[in-house]
């Protein structure tokens, strides 16, 4: 049954589609598109992009896979990705190929549909990464949510990519729309790094990954309640990120076994890293999904999660 108050219908530019958000809750409020989306399918629309030279980046729902079917979605999130195959098979169109975000774009693009995502140093990855993959004369559109886009969205845009246009705003969101011209781009990794004393080594993050150049304040309160507890065989960090939580457990032999897991592809390659760096021959195991769905490994005694809030 349709969830009571959330209105699943999306008259989109390119036609109504049926669309529920992920994970699905009783009595869900919010709808599984924005106005950026709009913003973004009428200007597509517009352009009369062929879909097989499309690209969707940063799908939150599929409201943008699902209206055009693209050549492929990228993306860092596994909710998002499974939000569009639930979307997908609910429309009864035919899947889409997600492509990761620590993996780079397809280079036979010519159109890009981009939701600016909120992390800074990602969108400059994403932008310096499709820089590289479009060809001269390709067209990259980029919208959000005002309350979300970032200052300078235009210039990046104009530094990255390409000729910049800012298009009047529409219900609280705004598009961009950037030709990719023949200036010469340096890669833009965006991985950082800080020092654990505890592991007496730095901890790398990719360009995505929450509190990726410092430790944040919920880190620092946990990491000071670790020794308190009971060792145990196995232990799970859940939504890991970088995987400090977890790496440090297991050097203070908190557990003697770990399960890292995370919904973000950037916060697992992250916490892969990690962890060869710290324990390359630890009994140590990933988990890329939603918190422990599909997880079919032996019970554990203890779970560390710092809520991603």
């Amino acid at each position: 049954m349709p969830a009571k108050g959330a209105n699943l219908e999306y008259h989109s530019p390119l036609g109504s589609i049926l669309l529920r958000r992920y994970p699905s809750r009783k009595n869900e409020l919010l709808q599984a598109w924005t106005s950026a989306d709009t913003l973004l399918l009428q200007e597509y629309l517009n352009l009369g992009a062929r879909p097989q030279r499309s690209l969707v980046v940063n799908d939150e729902h599929g409201a943008l896979s699902v209206a055009i079917e693209p050549a492929a979605s990228w993306t860092d999130s596994w909710l998002a990705a499974k939000a569009l195959a639930d979307n997908l098979v609910r429309n009864n169109r035919a899947p889409v190929p997600v492509i990761w975000s620590t993996l780079l774009p397809p280079s036979n693009i010519y159109t890009v549909l981009l939701r600016v995502p909120k992390q800074l140093a990602y969108f400059e990855y994403q932008l310096a990464a499709l820089a590289q993959a479009l060809p001269e004369g390709a067209t990259l559109l980029a919208a959000g949510m005002d309350k979300h886009l970032p200052a300078g969205t235009a210039e990046l845009l104009e530094r990255y990519i390409g000729p910049t246009e800012r298009h009047r705003g529409q219900r609280k969101a705004r598009l961009f729309s950037a030709v990719r011209d023949d200036s010469c781009v340096e890669p833009f990794s965006g991985t950082a790094a800080y020092y654990n004393e505890t592991l007496q080594s730095k901890l790398t993050s990719l360009s995505n990954v929450f509190a990726r150049e410092k430790m944040d304040i919920g880190s620092h309160f946990l990491l000071e309640h670790l020794p308190q507890l009971k060792p145990v065989e196995r232990a799970i960090d859940l939504a890991c990120g970088n995987a400090v939580m977890g790496l440090t457990a297991l050097s203070l032999n908190v557990c003697r076994k770990l399960l890292l897991c995370d919904e973000s592809a950037m916060a697992i390659a992250s916490a892969r890293s990690n962890a060869q760096a710290t324990f390359p021959e630890g009994d140590i195991h990933f988990h890329h999904g939603d918190g422990l769905l599909n997880y079919t490994g032996p019970p554990v005694e203890l779970i560390i999660c710092n809520p991603p809030f």
